[in-house]
């Protein structure tokens, strides 16, 4: 009998749909998943790990342990090798260290793949895994693009039951498996190894639910579903379709179809009209063309366009196959996929091939994230030698779990936080300070005038804030007011401009350029005030700035785009945080003219 897995809870909550629900609403649907019968319920990954960091609002760990708490269904998480859920690899201790922290709380099923296919990289998450007691999963990542894949998959896959592995998972990003070729690995790998044998795949056309229900009828056990609006919206396998298709052909899964159209119901309520990015029909049509991730080609043409350059969409994509070929034919699993499009686009807009190399991409072609499929073209290595610049803490060896907590100076107060710290850097920092200042809001409830019982009112009254998306709740209790809002309301209201007031005729005046001019963000990115950490603001709020001279940088797939004035004046208020993600048009800087006094 094939068992179904749901990703239902990952998919919510990794972009592009991480905070789109409320995280009460996602536990809601974890419930109604719990019952329908799944295998397990895969609810975390890189993805998720990701969002949460970027967003600062909710811990990756404060979610698994509140869906375990609600759950009894086996859950699952899915990991990057080495790479864990971060961007790039880490030491062995932070490895263990994690796997030991997904375990304690509550993950049971780990979904383990390494984004070259090199087997090796495996050894110490699976020994971690293994020792844990929990199922272990590897996973081989299918791309289509050089002859010969299908023998190079299957001869990988021998070396997976000496890890200690469970289960072997088929795993196509960008839907260029097809059926005849799902039908051969799933029998030639099922063969090699001995093992079960699942199939994690996304389909635009169909072709995912194709390649299912073939697996199925030669003998894959496991197959990665979503409910409907998802499955619908980012080219997964309906959970709902799969089961009735299985039952159709006497395959039982033992999955209650009408508890997925409730949780569907559900998710409909909050994105049924809301177009979701990136799957927009043109994308989604190059991304099949060109065997690539669509998320992958709607962040390139995203790019492209911030960069005045979208009609160089193709020239890109064919630039991604180009350079994936001279580099090994890595995989397009994340984070190599990200990796190989940064540099197309580097080489696009320079209009010079390799004249800028990426950080990330010599240490894919040193070797610094393992044995790639095939050797890397000399040309490429010799390239990359020749441009190569000091070396950066990027190709440092992973730092050790002691020297991250050295190096956080105090900023880790678990286990989590340092693995977190580990992978993430200093991007992590905002989410950690959020989590100690809500904590230290919560226990300071006690020490003033607040007895227990309206204390556990207020912390009610905090979750149901954070996880509504309401923005601001007032109560009054036995002469007692309360009033919680959400931190980042704050931000909204100061970056809001007022409204013009209307004319006597009921027309709204014009505003002349000359009270003022705000400056907004082009482009989704992370804000940065100065070129580096440690380094002057390019600005700071009074200084009087000149059209053409550099505001802040603007970070988006690893490329940095100056934003530069476009009119002089004197900067009266900045409204973004550095290292924090930035939407397009939101406001990020205030100017006054110069010939204006500012007002004091």
């Amino acid at each position: 009998m094939p068992q179904i897995v749901d990703t239902t809870i990952r998919l919510l909550s990794q972009d592009p749909l991480a905070g789109k629900l409320p995280t009460g609403e996602v536990l809601r649907i974890a419930e109604i998943l719990d019952r329908a019968g799944f295998a397990y319920l895969e609810i975390s990954g890189g993805g998720v790990f990701d969002s949460a960091v970027r967003r600062a609002v909710e811990s990756p760990w404060e979610r698994i342990r509140a869906i375990d708490a609600r759950t009894t269904t086996p859950l699952g998480l899915a990991l990057r090798g080495r790479f864990l859920v971060g961007s790039k690899p880490v030491s062995g201790d932070i490895v263990r260290r994690f796997i030991s922290c997904a375990s304690d709380n509550g993950i049971d099923v780990f979904r383990l793949h390494d984004p070259l296919n090199d087997v090796s990289n495996l050894k110490g998450a699976g020994e971690a895994i293994v020792d844990a007691g929990k199922e272990f999963h590897v996973g081989l990542v299918y791309s289509a693009g050089r002859v010969g894949e299908i023998d190079a998959l299957v001869e990988r896959s021998r070396q997976i039951p000496a890890l200690g592995a469970t289960r072997v998972i088929i795993n196509d990003p960008t839907d260029a498996l097809l059926p005849h070729l799902t039908e051969e690995l799933v029998e030639r790998i099922r063969e090699a190894t001995g093992l079960p044998v699942g199939l994690f795949v996304q389909g635009a056309a169909g072709t995912g639910l194709l390649n299912a229900v073939v697996a199925t009828r030669v003998g894959a056990d496991l197959i990665a579903t979503a409910v409907y609006p998802l499955a619908l919206t980012l080219h997964r396998i309906s959970g709902e379709s799969l089961v009735n298709a299985l039952h159709g052909l006497g395959r039982e899964t033992g999955v209650d179809p009408g508890l997925l159209w409730e949780a569907a119901d559900l998710i409909d309520e909050h994105i049924g009209d809301e177009p979701v990015a990136p799957m927009a029909p043109r994308i989604s049509v190059r991304a099949a063309e060109y065997d690539l991730p669509a998320g992958l080609v709607a962040a390139l043409d995203l790019h492209l366009r911030a960069n005045a350059a979208g009609d160089r969409l193709l020239d890109t994509l064919a630039e991604v196959s180009r350079i994936r070929a001279e580099s090994g034919w890595p995989p397009l699993a994340s984070p190599i996929g990200q990796i190989l499009a940064s540099q197309a686009l580097l080489n696009i807009l320079s209009a010079r091939r390799y004249g800028t190399v990426l950080d990330e991409f010599r240490m894919l072609v040193e070797g610094h994230y393992g044995t790639t499929p095939v050797p890397i073209e000399e040309s490429v290595s010799r390239a990359v030698g020749l441009v190569k610049g000091p070396a950066t803490a990027l190709l440092e060896d992973p730092p050790s779990a002691e020297d991250v907590r050295v190096a956080a100076e105090g900023l880790a107060a678990s286990e989590e936080d340092l693995v977190l710290l580990a992978m993430f850097g200093e991007e992590v920092e905002a989410l950690l300070q959020s989590i100690r200042q809500r904590h230290s809001r919560e226990s300071s409830l006690l020490l003033g005038n607040v007895d227990a019982g309206r204390a556990e009112r207020i912390r009610e009254l905090v979750k149901i804030v954070q996880e509504s998306g309401v923005g601001e709740i007032e109560i009054e209790d036995n002469g007692m007011r309360v009033s919680v809002r959400r931190a980042d309301e704050t931000g909204v209201a100061v970056a809001s401009l007022a409204a013009p007031a209307e004319a006597p005729d009921g027309e709204v005046p014009r505003t002349p350029l000359r009270d003022g001019v705000r400056v907004e963000s082009p482009m989704v990115g992370i804000f940065y005030r100065s070129s580096s950490p440690g380094t002057p603001a390019f600005v700071e709020v009074g200084d009087v700035i000149a059209v053409g001279q550099t505001l802040c940088l603007l970070e988006a797939m690893k490329l940095f785009n100056e934003l530069k004035a476009e009119h002089e004046g004197r900067v009266k208020a900045i409204h973004v945080e550095s290292g924090q993600p930035v939407e397009f048009g939101q406001i990020l800087f205030e100017l006054d003219p110069v010939d204006v006094q500012p007002i004091v």
